[in-house]
């Protein structure tokens, strides 16, 4: 049973990149987001800015390294994995993961947007479309 799950809406820090190891491919990736925090003393709005670490798996974790840059809004739905060692020093450590189980794209970052116009550019003008009367 999966107790934990999340809902992420954040934007992608860097473009993901796909990591093979033997049969198994992921990608791993950071997402931004940005919360309001009120006003300081002057009153300008002040955010927080919170970052999280996602892994994806298989075909997920490929449609996301082929598809997405940096900039790039994604919604993703993930579980929670714990994840607890042992380290060097002998110390019980404690972390989490967050394991993607679905992804939506959200709005394009900015090279995406630039990478659409420079395909634009190269498929030249689009000739009129003429309407028959």
């Amino acid at each position: 049973m999966n107790s934990f799950r999340v809902t992420a809406i954040g934007n992608l820090a860097k473009s993901p990149e796909l990591i093979a190891k033997g049969e198994i491919s992921y990608s791993r990736f950071c997402l931004i987001g940005n919360d309001y925090a009120g006003k300081d003393d002057d009153g300008s709005a002040r955010e927080i800015v919170t970052s999280l670490w996602f892994v994806a798996f298989g075909a997920l974790g490929e449609a996301i390294a082929k598809n997405a840059r940096k900039g790039d809004q994604l919604i993703v739905e993930a579980r929670i994995r714990s994840n607890n060692w042992t380290d060097e020093q002998g110390e019980r450590q404690y972390d989490y993961s967050f394991v993607v189980e679905g992804f939506r794209f959200g709005a394009p970052g900015k090279v995406k947007r630039e990478e659409l116009e420079m395909r634009r550019e190269e498929a030249g003008p689009r000739s009129p479309v003429s309407s028959a009367a």
